[in-house]
């Protein structure tokens, strides 16, 4: 017991002046729900980030053709995507048909239904929300396709450019 320092002696001397406050109650943080929410804020950047420059996106505009969307979230349930706003925008309830292209020759078609759509005015884009119109076209392709999404966006890392060979030679 040599090496041992005992403080009961002190701590005895701090109550007694006062000099030592204790509060009755104190806020208690969970600092397991504050970082699930920052990760899953992370992965929804990441997989924003997947989506818009992964997947090309068409929505097939009546006396137009296709017009290029951005998508900006996907779900099991639905996407919202980005349409400029020259292009206009969709009508609440309206029912739109998408193609995803997976390469410049290769797609799948689906229908989407508009749920709502925001002006942002910051990006001069309308943003639809829609969902998924079940028993049509490529249900299951699209089923797999969200989960593709998802299960990739779990795990993916951005590329800052740590990992650069140059001038080899042989």
């Amino acid at each position: 017991m040599k090496n041992v320092i005992d403080i009961n002696h002190r701590l005895k001397k701090q109550s007694k002046t006062g000099s030592t406050k204790r509060s009755t109650s104190a806020p208690v943080i969970d600092m397991v729900e504050k970082r699930n929410e920052i990760l899953s804020q992370e992965r929804r950047q990441v997989k924003r980030t997947l989506l818009s420059e992964f997947v090309g996106a068409f929505v097939l505009v009546p006396r137009k053709g296709l017009m290029k969307v951005t998508l900006y979230d996907i779900s099991e349930n639905g996407l919202a995507f980005d349409l400029e706003r020259a292009a206009g925008h969709f009508a609440l309830g309206e029912e739109v048909a998408m193609r995803v292209y997976l390469n410049q020759q290769t797609y799948f078609p689906f229908i989407v239904k508009i749920q709502n759509v925001r002006n942002i005015d910051d990006e001069d884009i309308y943003r639809h929300g829609s969902n998924f119109v079940k028993g049509t076209i490529n249900d299951q392709a699209l089923h797999h396709f969200v989960k593709f999404i998802e299960t990739v966006s779990a795990s993916l890392h951005g590329d800052e450019g740590d990992i650069v060979v140059s001038n080899l030679t042989r």
